[in-house]
């Protein structure tokens, strides 16, 4: 378990799962509506979801508890101590569906957590916390970016979990995401949904939309920037860019993590009439398990991708579609390419990160999915592993 505390309150925003079974800390966290969020506890071996009413009044429950001891920590260590509620405590909840909520543990524990809180972190306490929130994963996902807002240098620190049950559709991963700078919620919300879609919508490990994907990011005003009232604003630039490059960081590191996972497997759809059915072939290959399966065995079997595009829906020019692996071209123009060579796609495909390029040439659009291959490894972990 692992529990963040904002002395002064952050502003923030989320994104969460579009699954339409959905755990019960998200419908809390949806909810509270609160302004700003004192705490944002985090648990994992119970994700808090299809356990109904009492799932829900457990985070009611713990929610007061922790608001009730934050604010004594506030009267202890603060000059104008305030007042924290209930509704300022955001939760995240990861593990196994459909088992009852351990309340009362959480509430116990609590207390101590509270006491374990520091003022100043280093990468050593960031790893810590990525280390909390770890399930089936094997590495802790961390990454961290500097940048500026004006002439002012903030920070960005995100962790994240997850390698299994990824297909995020959020509009089970949880990602979060802190910053010193100075934003409101409103440019907090405009960012991470503008950055969400490259990048942890971009990614699948094997297809499955967990009912409790988040990812959130936190504001705490301490670095005083200049205010920003438009994300186009020229001021912003940069740290938009070094929060993609944040999260982007943190999604490949789910795929990297995937349960089972022996290749990363990058999915560029170029050319396409819109990004819309860039995307949808994309995930069409990426969640494919023939495709994975072939990659797994370091099958250059390019006919499984023409299979994959075929089923995705999306009308294509066969006389103009063009796929490479890596800088092999196999497809030119709807037809083998004549230098192909099978032994070098085998030799290419032993490698640990296999690059798909699939050139419709029918229009500008494009979309980058990230995967991984499908071994037995990912069945002997999900075959012992409840979720």
């Amino acid at each position: 378990m692992v529990m963040f505390y904002f002395r002064d309150g952050a502003n923030y925003a989320s994104v969460y799962t579009q699954s339409k079974i959905v755990s019960e800390n998200i419908k809390w966290n949806l909810n509270i509506k609160s302004k700003k969020i004192s705490s944002l506890i985090i648990n994992t071996r119970n994700a808090n979801a299809f356990t109904g009413s009492d799932g829900y009044k457990g985070l009611k429950e713990i929610a007061e508890e922790a608001a009730l001891q934050l604010t004594k920590k506030q009267t202890e260590d603060e000059d104008f101590p305030k007042k924290i509620s209930s509704n300022q405590v955001l939760f995240g909840c990861t593990g196994t569906i459909g088992e009852k909520y351990p309340t009362e543990k959480i509430k116990k524990n609590i207390p101590e957590l509270i006491k374990k809180i520091k003022y100043t972190q280093n990468k050593f306490t960031w790893m810590k916390a990525a280390l909390g929130i770890m399930t089936t994963d094997l590495q802790p996902k961390i990454s961290m970016e500097e940048c500026k807002i004006g002439n002012k240098n903030v920070k960005i620190y995100g962790i994240a979990k997850g390698s299994g049950m990824i297909f995020p559709n959020m509009a089970t991963t949880l990602g979060y995401v802190f910053t010193d700078a100075d934003l409101s919620n409103d440019i907090l919300n405009k960012l991470l949904k503008k950055n969400i879609n490259t990048t942890f919508n971009a990614i699948s490990c094997d297809g499955d939309t967990s009912t409790n994907d988040m990812v959130s990011i936190f504001s705490t005003g301490k670095v005083k920037n200049s205010i920003i009232n438009n994300i186009n604003d020229k001021k912003i630039f940069s740290f938009d860019k070094a929060l993609h490059s944040v999260l982007l960081n943190l999604s490949k590191r789910v795929v990297k993590d995937g349960e089972g996972a022996t290749k990363f497997i990058t999915i560029n759809i170029v050319k396409s009439k819109s990004e819309k059915e860039a995307r949808v072939i994309a995930f069409s290959i990426a969640n494919s398990n023939l495709v994975k399966t072939a990659i797994a065995g370091e099958d250059p079997n390019w006919g499984r991708i023409i299979m994959a595009i075929g089923k995705s829906g999306v009308k294509i020019d066969l006389k103009k579609l063009a796929i490479n692996f890596g800088g092999i071209k196999i497809i030119e123009k709807g037809q083998i390419f004549k230098y192909y060579k099978e032994n070098e796609a085998t030799n290419y495909m032993k490698s640990q990160s296999i690059d798909i390029s699939v050139d419709l040439n029918m229009g500008s659009k494009s979309f980058t999915a990230y995967t991984m291959d499908l071994t037995k490894k990912y069945i002997e972990i999900n075959a012992d592993y409840r979720s």
